[in-house]
């Protein structure tokens, strides 16, 4: 199992695939082996995949540091040295979003192409979930790292529909994050990061090209977020996806087409 020391911390990291380096950042709670498997098969047969758990999630440690999005985004900074890696295309999902942004701001030099993918700038464009979202039962708060709470979220990450017509699928979903899921401490540190998020007012300094991708049906994550993140970013381009959900499971060939259109 390959860990890498990384400031104060052990991170746990997966290489797939040859070519120019993408790094992959997931979200909050998840773990690296959570990925769309066809999106992975798709992009490792064109670049090298660099897949970690995010501190405080899966077999990564968390700092005794305050945690934070910019520390977060030091310590993937500091992963890309430890692991060899001078500049990479970046893609970070909804929590890895906000530390891609961070990434991108404060190490400009080691990104060369950037993906967002349901993501959000917060601060004071901050946009709440839809009411559907902001009002559906998800189980004692208290044990969000249970799996009360894991089963309950996929609701929030795929559509009605997909959930219904691919239970194989969403049951190996739970099952993978159950496996190595966040502690207690990490996943509160992670929301606590995400909750204090803030980079609308600096994204007109990111000057890589970027690509933003976000489901129409997002319900934690309305689409507005990726339209306020295209407008910010300069020659940012957005792409909606029509079917999905906040996984963009749903319209996963179109996902791996843009992304693969956009780095070539």
């Amino acid at each position: 199992m390959p860990m890498a020391q990384v400031d104060d911390i052990k991170i746990f990291y997966n290489v797939l695939g040859n070519g120019f380096p993408l790094l992959m950042i997931h979200g909050l709670n998840d773990i690296s082996d959570n990925w769309n498997r066809s999106l992975i098969r798709g992009l490792s047969e064109k670049f090298k995949l660099v897949l970690f758990d995010v501190p405080g999630s899966g077999r990564s440690e968390l700092s005794n540091k305050e945690p934070s999005i910019k520390l977060f985004a030091k310590e993937t900074s500091s992963l890309m040295n430890t692991i060899g890696i001078t500049k990479a295309h970046i893609l970070g999902m909804s929590l890895g979003g906000m530390i891609a942004q961070e990434l991108v701001l404060n190490y400009p030099e080691k990104v060369e192409k950037l993906v967002l993918c349901s993501t959000q700038c917060g601060g004071s464009r901050q946009i709440p979930a839809s009411m559907k979202a902001s009002q559906a039962p998800i189980g004692n708060r208290a044990a969000l790292f249970r799996e009360e709470a894991v089963r309950n979220s996929v609701k929030f990450l795929f559509t009605e529909e997909f959930i219904k017509n691919n239970p194989s699928y969403i049951e190996d979903h739970i099952q993978r994050r159950l496996s190595t899921t966040a502690s207690k401490k990490g996943l509160m540190g992670q929301i606590k990061a995400a909750m204090n998020h803030s980079t609308c007012e600096r994204l007109s300094k990111i000057n890589v090209p970027t690509l933003i991708l976000h489901g129409k049906k997002d319900m934690g994550f309305p689409p507005e977020k990726g339209l306020i993140l295209a407008e910010a970013i300069p020659n940012a381009k957005l792409v909606f996806l029509e079917n999905s959900s906040h996984y963009l499971a749903e319209d996963s060939e179109k996902v791996l087409d843009a992304i693969l259109n956009f780095l070539d």
